[in-house]
């Protein structure tokens, strides 16, 4: 198994903005992860909104740490992409880096019309050039935005975060279905099915309810075209990691073993391009 989207922090060693107050303002390290995964499971780590200056510091980080757990299979890491052709030299190294694997800029906070900034696109773009999938973590009211930003940098993967936070259980699932919808039609879009329980409302986290939500996102996507990722350990505030592999399995039941294998191994390894080994041999 490959688990696309895992974060680990660690306040003691970088600023992330967003935790203080939090029930997550705690260390949450490589130790604190691995029991928890299945056997022979590996993961991508997912930049964790430390601040901007530090994204080199957080992928150096994680790279020591998975020189001796080799389940950490790669990093995708913070660019701040509406810095546009500026970024071009950090992209390129990023593409050159075996462990790096992706880019995320988070912008499921900006302000409307943020990803059709020419700056923004042209970062974007860049990540196409290089190789790079492009991360988008944005909220159900910012797909349409997406849904553009696809068609602008066809050459550029583009993996959808967290179904693209539907508010679940709430009164916009139809807009949030013709949204995602319309994202199915672009080639270069994948979905990851994560981090939907965090999105319920207080008592909607129900298995049927969050499963409808899996299947909409299989029925648009196919099994092709979507990639399994834990959220970890953001789940923790509404769920734990068994409890959501075992969702995402209960939603891909009658699938065939071909269709399971590509959701829960084989897309993320193709889509990140996981090399067998990210350190080279005298690193290894």
């Amino acid at each position: 198994m490959l688990d696309s989207h895992v974060h680990l922090w660690d306040p003691r060693q970088l600023d992330y903005p967003w935790l203080p107050g939090t029930v997550l303002d705690r260390p949450f390290l490589p130790e604190d992860l691995e029991p928890l995964l299945p056997s022979a499971a590996g993961v991508v780590f997912v930049e964790a909104g430390r601040v901007p200056r530090q994204a080199g510091a957080e992928v150096e980080w994680i790279r020591d740490a998975a020189r001796t757990r080799p389940w950490i299979r790669g990093a995708v890491a913070h660019v701040s992409l509406e810095a546009g052709s500026s970024t071009r030299d950090l992209i390129r190294r990023h593409g050159e880096d075996p462990f790096v694997v992706g880019v995320r800029r988070n912008i499921q906070d900006e302000a409307a019309g943020f990803t059709a900034d020419p700056g923004f696109r042209t970062g974007v773009r860049l990540l196409g050039d290089a190789g790079l999938p492009f991360d988008a973590c944005v909220r159900a009211g910012q797909l349409v935005e997406l849904d553009e930003l696809a068609a602008a940098c066809p050459q550029t993967a583009i993996v959808l975060d967290h179904l693209g936070k539907p508010a679940v259980g709430g009164t916009g699932d139809a807009a949030w279905r013709r949204a995602l919808e319309q994202l199915g039609r672009h080639p270069n879009l994948v979905c990851k099915l994560s981090g939907l329980a965090t999105e319920a409302g207080p008592g909607d986290a129900s298995p049927e309810l969050l499963r409808r939500y899996l299947r909409v996102a299989l029925e648009v996507f196919g099994p092709d075209r979507c990639l399994f990722g834990s959220d970890w350990p953001v789940l923790t505030q509404a769920t734990d990691y068994t409890a959501w592999l075992d969702l995402v399995l209960d939603a891909l039941a009658g699938q065939s073993a071909q269709a399971v294998d590509a959701v829960l191994r084989g897309n993320a390894a193709r889509v990140y391009q996981l090399p067998d080994d990210p350190y080279g041999k005298d690193l290894a």
